[in-house]
């Protein structure tokens, strides 16, 4: 009996020893796994990046075997740095991406297809509109994940329409009611009555679907409008008020399109500015003025209206840790404290789970936006199609084409003609 007892305790002894020494081999695993570090790359101003950096502390936290190298610049700097990576097969692991680009960089086979990381639920779709996630889709391949909704806005100062004694109807006023308006706001408050409409390939498009037309025809192969006097009668707006001192000249425009902080309302020289709803809450925090968000002119009689992706976020098939870059963008846009960081400065929340876990953190200003969202949602569901291949070729041409007419290098007519040449030879090509 007693050599029974002495077997039992050695037998106990001999499987605790061997439990500890399991353990402590798993857990020497997990603590020698090397950390692995992921680049993610994103544009914007100093707000941006100062939250986004704070995003990225929370997610080295939750994940401390990934560190993030962050890599940010302006919008212009931004692209111009990201060709020469995509040529030398360096493209951050995450990269920030607009809907312009996104064929560009997708169809030459340098973005991985999400579809598997949503599949082995790497990135939660649970809460989110299949419309939204289908908005980074190029054909059947997913190249970019929407992570906030987007749309067109006119944000106004009150104090300043107030002044020059107008007020906006968002519902029902049409162009020739903004340019009225614009008119007197530099009579009577002796401001800029709008920013200037800047850049052409956001509004110009715009300005199509008020008319009933489209931008670009659905095959992506050339431009969906016939009437270049369209084209015309836009660019022959922009010149009447500025020339009516309404606008800025186009030199005003230049400088104030380098940063948030230089945008005319910011510094009181403007009543409006034309903007996306995601900007509005940078605007507010550099204004002191109070400002209104609107809808744009004449939405209502063709459906002109749109939701866009504000920016969507990619990986490059060049990553070596797809898997962990998968993980932060499931993290941007389905992590709660993430969001609250975010505050909609990226778009409203595509996660409806996420939107409503926010909502009550905002402040009055920022719920100005989603309400804004919510309401054009209410007016239409249709999201912004993705610009075909070689679209980034045809914004530049048509921005030059329209500085050389508000410069008047050459007429409106001149450049209709131009800009349907030279943007139906780059859609052709493909």
């Amino acid at each position: 009996m007693k050599k029974l007892f002495l077997l039992c305790i050695a037998l106990f002894v001999s499987l605790s020893l061997t439990s500890c020494q399991s353990n402590q081999d798993q857990d020497e695993s997990v603590n020698d796994k090397e950390p692995i570090t992921i680049k993610v790359a994103w544009w914007g101003g100093h707000p941006r990046h100062e939250y986004t950096t704070k995003i990225i502390e929370l997610f080295e936290k939750e994940n401390p075997t990934i560190n993030v190298e962050p890599v940010f610049a302006n919008w212009d700097d931004y692209w111009k740095n990201l060709a020469p990576m995509a040529a030398g097969n360096q493209l951050p692991d995450v990269i920030q991406m607009d809907l312009a680009f996104l064929s560009q960089y997708g169809e030459k086979g340098l973005l991985e297809d999400l579809t598997p990381f949503i599949e082995n639920n790497s990135i939660d779709t649970s809460s989110i509109r299949q419309s939204v996630v289908n908005s980074g889709k190029i054909g059947e391949e997913l190249y970019g994940f929407t992570v906030g909704i987007n749309v067109l806005s006119v944000i106004s100062n009150e104090q300043l329409l107030d002044k020059a004694g107008v007020k906006i109807h968002d519902d029902t006023w049409t162009w020739d009611d903004m340019e009225q308006m614009a008119l007197d706001i530099k009579k009577y408050a002796n401001v800029y009555g709008s920013n200037g409409m800047h850049p052409p390939d956001i509004f110009f498009p715009y300005y199509l679907r008020t008319k009933g037309e489209q931008f670009y025809n659905e095959e992506g192969t050339g431009l969906a409008y016939k009437d270049d006097q369209l084209f015309v009668d836009y660019f022959h707006m922009q010149l009447r008020l500025v020339e009516g001192g309404a606008f800025p000249t186009p030199n005003e425009v230049a400088a104030a399109v380098r940063g948030m902080e230089d945008d005319l309302i910011v510094n009181g020289k403007s009543a409006i500015t034309w903007n996306y709803s995601n900007q509005y809450a940078s605007f507010d925090q550099l204004t002191e003025a109070p400002l209104t968000l609107n809808l744009p002119p004449e939405h209502y009689e063709n459906k002109a209206l749109f939701l866009k992706p504000s920016m969507l976020l990619s990986i490059p098939k060049s990553s070596k840790y797809k898997e962990e870059a998968a993980k932060f963008i499931d993290f941007f846009v389905n992590n709660v404290e993430a969001n609250k960081l975010m505050k909609g400065e990226r778009g409203v929340p595509v996660s409806s789970k996420i939107s409503e876990e926010v909502k009550p953190m905002l402040s009055g200003e920022e719920l100005k936006i989603v309400e804004y969202v919510e309401k054009a949602i209410s007016l239409t569901n249709e999201m912004y199609p993705t610009d075909p291949t070689g679209s980034s070729q045809v914004i530049e041409v048509l921005k030059n084409i329209s500085d050389e007419i508000m410069y008047k290098k050459i007429t409106p007519e001149e450049g209709a003609k131009k800009f349907r040449e030279q943007a139906n030879e780059i859609l052709q090509k493909g």
